[in-house]
């Protein structure tokens, strides 16, 4: 039989996967960090409009281990990490797979700027596990990965960067497509950068920011113009998450997409959930960067049409 040699190709990508993945453990373990494994089938998925899970039998397939973490948090556990395979409907291109690795952390008396501090070490921990400097390349940019990184509130990127103030592209319906194709290509170019506060009409599962409720207590991270990270300081309050989710339902229907059914327990607990923060990185992404890879089929085993 021929050798598979795309499979065999990837044999540097999936050595340095396998490194980067034992560095994180290693770098949670030594903060204090549970490793929890929560389950991948759920009868409710998180209502979100844009995000479409895969149905598995009469239950889905998690598009996060988002709810489930949670509800280990409201019933005690204090600083918890998950890596774990995601599923998400109809998602394929260059950046994206149906079926992809999450790094999720969370930890209760923090904030989102404590999650930007951990991003900041956890990264630079890897690179020196690595043996890398402090200086890589991503897409013909060498960054810069010592401190400070960049941070930069969403209304400052707007300003800087786009057409229209972001006040003005929400009014219009054009935030979205701005980000996309304004703002994001142009974070993370010299030194990682935390864009950070988003409108409240962004916020999804952030809590709003006391001293100013416009905006949510809520970041992403972008290296080269690549999205690895989102994160919040955590929505507490199961009312109004509650009234979250029916809006992202009537979003859905909106599209002529089926409502979800709410996630009930979680949130019953969530009322016993403390002041805590969380995000979601996206480990073949952060693979592309250690490996200034083009696609993310260069650091997974197998594609989906390879199957």
């Amino acid at each position: 039989m021929a050798r598979n040699w795309p499979l065999a190709r990837r044999n540097k990508a999936l050595h340095l996967r396998a490194r980067i993945l034992q560095e994180i453990r290693r770098f949670f373990a030594a903060r204090g960090y549970l490793e929890v494994e929560t389950p991948h089938r759920l009868p409710e998925p998180a209502p979100e409009s844009y995000i479409d899970a895969l149905p598995s039998g009469s239950w889905f397939l998690h598009t996060s281990p988002e709810l489930c973490m949670k509800r280990l948090l409201a019933a005690g556990y204090e600083k918890i990490f998950q890596i774990c395979r995601c599923w998400r409907e109809g998602e394929r291109g260059s950046l994206h797979t149906p079926e992809f690795t999450l790094l999720e952390w969370y930890r209760s008396g923090g904030d989102y700027q404590r999650l930007m501090e951990e991003c900041e070490a956890l990264i630079r921990s890897i690179a020196g596990a690595l043996g890398m400097g402090p200086r890589m390349t991503y897409r013909d940019h060498e960054i810069d990965l010592m401190d400070p990184w960049e941070r930069i509130t969403v209304k400052e990127a707007f300003r800087h960067y786009g057409q229209f103030p972001m006040s003005e592209a929400l009014e219009r319906g054009l935030f979205d497509e701005m980000m996309v194709r304004e703002i994001e290509p142009r974070l993370g170019i010299k030194k990682p950068t935390f864009i950070y506060d988003y409108p409240a009409e962004r916020a999804a599962l952030a809590q709003l920011k006391r001293e100013d409720p416009t905006v949510a207590e809520r970041f992403e991270l972008y290296i080269g113009g690549l999205e690895l990270a989102n994160a919040f300081s955590e929505l507490v309050d199961p009312r109004e998450q509650r009234r979250r989710f029916e809006r992202e339902n009537e979003g859905r229907r909106s599209m002529g997409k089926f409502p979800y059914p709410m996630p009930e327990k979680f949130l019953d607990e969530l009322e016993d959930m403390p002041s805590s923060a969380g995000i979601a990185l996206g480990v073949d992404r952060l693979v592309m960067v250690f490996l200034n890879a083009t696609t993310i089929d260069e650091v997974i085993a197998f594609a989906p049409e390879e199957l």
